[in-house]
C-alpha cells in the first residue's frame, strides 16, 4: 500500500474546543454512548476525534457531523473540552449520503402496527419506482420495502422540523422491538441474502448540508445513524491522552500543547496518509 509522509499533503485540522460548543445534528445511541464512556475511561485515550464543521464563519460553534456518541460519552465523563477534526462543509470532496435501516428480528404485523399508531403518520401502498421518485422529490417522509416486496409510502409532516419529529417517532417505534442494520440499497432480494430474518427496509431521504446546519441551529436532531458523512483526510488513531482534555488548563494552553505534540509526531514519521480506499478486517 502506497503512503505519503507530511508535508506532501495537508494535515487534518485538529483542535481542542469547549465541549459545550459542539452541537449534534442527530440523536445519540444510549446503547453505544454509555459503554463508550466506560471504555474511554478505562483506556485513557481518545482514539478517533469527532468530525465537526462551523455553524457559520462568524460563529465559534460547531455541528457534529460524525461522532455524536463520542461527544455524549465525553459529557458523561465530565470533560470540559474535546479534541475534534474541523472540516469545511463546502469541501467538494466531502460527501453527505444516507443510511437505510434494515429491520430484522421481529414480525411484520407488529412492526407495521407500531408505525400506523404514530399520530400524523400514514402508510400508503405503492410501487417501488413511484416510492423512489416521491422520496427524491421529498413528497414523502420515507418509504418501506417489505420482505415480500410490498412497498408503502410513509407520509407526514409539512416542513423540516415536523418531518424530523416524525422521523424520530418512526425510529422510536421500532428500535426497541427489532434489530437494526445499516444499508445503502433498497433491493430486498439482495438484503435477504445478507439478513436471513429480514423483515423490511426503511428508506430515508437524502439531506443537504444546509439542512444539517439548520437542524443543529434549531436544536432539532435526526434519528441516530441516518446521515453518513464521507470525510476526505479523516484523522484516525490519534490516541490523544484523555487527561489532557480533563485538565483545568485553558483552551489556549491545551492547543499549544496539541500543536507541539502533533509536530513531534510528524517529525518522528508517525503520521501517514493513505490515498486509496481500504478494507479493514480488525474493526
Amino acid at each position: 500500500m502506497d503512503d505519503v509522509s507530511p508535508p506532501l499533503f495537508d494535515l487534518p485540522t485538529l483542535r481542542i474546543v469547549p465541549l459545550d460548543r459542539l452541537i449534534p445534528h442527530e440523536q445519540h445511541d444510549v446503547q453505544r454512548s454509555l459503554p463508550l464512556a466506560e471504555r474511554l475511561k478505562a483506556e485513557g485515550v481518545l482514539i478517533n476525534p469527532p468530525i465537526v464543521a462551523r455553524l457559520s464563519p462568524e460563529e465559534d460553534r460547531y455541528v457534529v457531523l460524525d461522532g455524536a456518541n463520542r461527544v455524549t460519552a465525553a459529557k458523561l465523563l465530565g470533560l470540559p473540552h474535546m479534541l475534534v477534526q474541523i472540516v469545511d462543509y463546502e469541501d467538494p470532496e466531502l460527501q453527505l449520503s444516507t443510511w437505510y435501516h434494515v429491520i430484522t428480528g421481529c414480525d411484520l404485523a407488529t412492526f407495521t402496527t407500531r408505525l400506523k399508531a404514530i399520530l400524523g403518520l400514514t402508510l400508503t401502498p405503492s410501487g417501488l419506482l413511484h416510492a423512489r421518485a416521491a422520496l427524491a422529490r421529498r413528497d414523502i417522509l420515507a418509504y418501506l420495502v417489505c420482505r415480500d416486496e410490498q412497498v408503502f409510502l410513509i407520509e407526514g409532516g409539512h416542513d423540516l422540523q415536523s418531518r424530523t419529529a416524525l422521523l424520530n417517532a418512526l425510529v422510536d417505534a421500532y428500535k426497541d422491538i427489532c434489530r437494526i442494520y445499516r444499508a445503502n440499497t433498497d433491493r430486498i432480494a439482495q438484503l435477504a441474502q445478507l439478513y436471513p430474518d429480514l423483515v423490511a427496509v426503511v428508506v430515508f431521504p437524502h439531506y443537504e448540508p444546509a439542512e444539517i446546519l439548520e437542524l443543529a441551529r434549531n436544536e432539532a436532531r435526526l434519528p441516530a445513524g441516518i446521515t453518513r458523512h464521507i470525510i476526505p483526510r479523516r484523522a484516525l488513531r490519534v490516541n490523544l491522552p484523555l487527561h489532557i482534555l480533563a485538565e483545568a488548563r485553558s483552551i489556549e494552553e491545551k492547543n499549544a500543547w496539541l500543536e507541539e505534540w502533533l509536530r513531534h509526531k510528524v517529525a518522528h514519521k508517525q503520521v501517514r496518509y493513505y490515498a486509496e480506499s481500504t478494507v479493514l478486517f480488525d474493526e
